[in-house]
């Protein structure tokens, strides 16, 4: 794998890539967050722009809008985004992160 963050989003209710999850990654400082990066997640729910690309040490949080995802198929989610967080130990690192996104739970995989 390449440097860089690889995201994938999974709809838990259908079975199938979440494709069209607003997400942002956010970089910790000073106490506060500030979006480093926005994407939409293609057909296989994959945010592909992060592949590759070099982030410095410290603190990230992936934010995933599945309110907005979740009201496109008619329902209503109890959590409106989901965040996780995560460390960035080495400039050079890659990490895969995983999301199965559902209306009242989701599960999330993390990977180097």
């Amino acid at each position: 794998m390449d440097m860089g963050i690889a995201v994938q989003a999974l709809d838990g209710v259908y079975g199938r890539s979440a494709a069209g999850v607003r997400t942002r990654l956010d970089h910790a400082d000073n106490g506060g967050w500030n979006s480093v990066a926005e994407a939409e997640t293609d057909r296989e729910g994959r945010v592909q722009a992060w592949r590759g690309r070099r982030f410095e040490r410290g603190l990230y949080r992936i934010v995933l809008d599945s309110d907005r995802y979740f009201v496109g198929l008619g329902l209503s989610a109890a959590y409106p985004e989901v965040a996780l967080t995560f460390r960035m130990r080495a400039e050079t690192d890659s990490y895969q992160i995983q999301v199965m996104l559902s209306p009242y739970s989701y599960s999330a995989y993390f990977g180097s």
